[in-house]
């Protein structure tokens, strides 16, 4: 497997921001939303934290994955109508700002609400705004209903890479899957066959 991005799929490193930022905030969200489920209140302060310093590292790895690939190649875009290209280009934009609006968003609702913020417990956060009672619960359902807004986002950028595997039978979905061959069983340069 090769690390950097080429023409004709993504790399190593692009793949695994990708599937750890996907797992990690679909993770993290239903993790959140079984909070209640804890069988003390003492149990429910660690899940919550966790969840924080699991949305933490969300956004660093985010960030870290901006940085990539503005360092990396991308691979040419597969044929398709004008509005397919800018529907693609318009849904990844919306993710990107999603998966760093989500985490910032969970951050100044801690802020707000006037609790520390921890990362597993190594150091604190400073806070992103003073605390403010009134704001708190506001900032509770911005922080909730983005995360159900990305969850719709991120089924439309499945449904088109599926439709794109399943219908056109393109490359699309498999120069993003980690051990998958393109279709015509080729490797791509720099890789072994």
């Amino acid at each position: 497997m090769i690390l950097r991005s080429n023409d004709r799929q993504w790399g190593a490193v692009a793949k695994f921001f990708h599937w750890t930022i996907a797992v990690a905030i679909i993770g993290n969200g239903t993790f959140a939303l079984l909070v209640d489920l804890a069988r003390s209140p003492m149990q429910k302060i660690n899940w919550i934290a966790l969840h924080k310093s699991i949305g933490l590292t969300v956004l660093a790895l985010v960030l870290l994955r901006i940085l990539w690939r503005k360092l990396d190649r991308r691979p040419r875009e597969e044929a398709g109508s004008r509005w397919q290209r800018w529907a693609a280009r318009a849904v990844h934009a919306t993710l990107y700002g999603l998966v760093v609006a989500l985490p910032l968003s969970g951050w100044w609702f801690n802020s707000v609400a006037g609790k520390p913020l921890q990362w597993f417990k190594l150091f604190n956060l400073p806070a992103l705004a003073t605390k403010n009672e009134a704001l708190s619960h506001w900032a509770h359902g911005v922080h909730e209903y983005l995360y159900w807004f990305l969850l719709l986002v991120l089924a439309a950028h499945v449904g088109a890479a599926l439709k794109h595997h399943l219908q056109h039978n393109d490359d699309v979905l498999r120069r993003m899957l980690p051990f998958a061959r393109l279709r015509n069983g080729s490797t791509s340069p720099g890789e072994r066959p």
